[in-house]
């Protein structure tokens, strides 16, 4: 077991996430972000809000409420920096490595706030064991999930049979005759159950918004994930089921990026506070083109969603675009603000087609109205 999945987190701030678990493909896509343009983006860990800057935006706002999710961004950014592209794998996890420890020291000095190289220095031994996209809160769970729950209902052999390359005839056998079992179906209706998933959620009250059978969901989730979309093709699911990324990895780490990114990192700025309270800071200006919100609204009450929806809407440009992920709470463009945001569903269902990442139930793009 990791360090990061032993020890008792007990210093604060909490990372939540080290890596986004949001598709970066279908969010670029749905932005549709146009060169020159201005970015607002959930930092969440950071990787997709500097996958925004491979669509050349003119600059990139960064925002989250946490300190340790900041930090999760400078110290990609550092990294970023210092690193060649198959270096920068092997201190974020998604390759085996041996010298994360000497990677971390040589790109520290690039990390932009003393606060950020504070926490990670702190946090140095979890970091060389796994790499900064393995350490976070919901990680650990995957982690745990990997090594003692799901051996109890498949075997080694079997994820691998899944993950390789086939037809999607192939696809279809294999899943139907392998991993469809009674078992597995058991095993995620008590994954989704409310004291499991209370376990994984940084605010228990969002069960009070939740609606649905979230097991029934999963499951077709997955299945779509797994047949109508190659899982050979998924890092998202590589990660969950292997520990690490196969061939096919996230956008911000492909190497035809790296290279982007790194030129564009000056374009890119970031604030520890609420959403809230950075809009309060820049109310009357219509200034932002394309927001990547992650599933910031998941914890709120409808009328708060609905009441930020009018407010980031205020600051947007007409023609520009919101796009945001679902899990257990079902959040849209209220009926009252039909004047104020139009839902793009056609776009949305066909990226929640396309979307590998697993763990959400619906992705909404709205446009502000012009």
């Amino acid at each position: 077991m990791s360090p990061s999945a032993g020890a008792a987190r007990v210093d604060a701030p909490v990372l939540r996430r080290a890596q986004c678990w949001q598709d970066a493909d279908v969010l670029v896509r749905g932005l549709d972000v146009q060169p020159g343009e201005v970015c607002l983006s959930i930092a969440s860990a950071g990787d997709n809000t500097l996958a925004l800057l491979t669509r050349d935006p003119a600059r990139v706002i960064a925002v989250d409420r946490s300190p340790a999710q900041i930090a999760a961004l400078e110290l990609r950014i550092a990294a970023y920096r210092t690193l060649d592209h198959g270096a920068f794998l092997e201190l974020y996890g998604a390759r085996p490595s041996g010298r994360r420890a000497e990677l971390y020291r040589a790109c520290r000095p690039a990390i932009p706030s003393d606060a950020a190289r504070a926490f990670w220095d702190g946090r140095a031994d979890w970091l060389a064991a796994d790499g900064f996209g393995a350490v976070g809160r919901f990680e650990d769970h995957v982690r745990l999930f990997r090594r003692f729950v799901l051996p109890l209902v498949h075997r080694g052999d079997t994820v691998r049979a899944l993950l390789a390359p086939r037809t999607p005839k192939a696809r279809r056998a294999v899943f139907d005759e392998r991993w469809n079992t009674w078992r597995w179906r058991a095993l995620v209706r008590v994954l989704c159950s409310r004291p499991v998933v209370g376990l994984l959620r940084r605010d228990p009250a969002v069960f009070r918004h939740a609606r649905g059978a979230l097991a029934g969901q999963l499951l077709a989730r997955v299945e779509h994930a797994l047949v109508d979309l190659d899982p050979a093709e998924n890092p998202y699911l590589h990660w969950i089921l292997l520990g690490r990324h196969g061939s096919h990895l996230p956008l911000a780490l492909r190497a035809h990026d790296f290279g982007v990114i790194r030129n564009r990192l000056d374009r890119v700025e970031w604030h520890c506070l609420p959403l809230e309270a950075w809009l309060e800071t820049h109310g009357g200006a219509r200034f932002v083109h394309r927001f990547d919100l992650s599933d910031v609204f998941e914890s709120m009450p409808e009328e708060a969603a609905a009441g930020l929806l009018e407010r980031l809407a205020a600051v947007g440009v007409p023609g520009g675009r919101l796009l945001y992920w679902n899990l257990l709470v079902p959040r849209a463009r209220p009926v009252a603000l039909a004047g104020v945001l139009s839902p793009l569903e056609g776009l949305s269902k066909a990226l929640q087609a396309r979307d590998k990442a697993v763990v959400h139930r619906r992705l909404v793009v709205e446009e502000i109205v012009r």
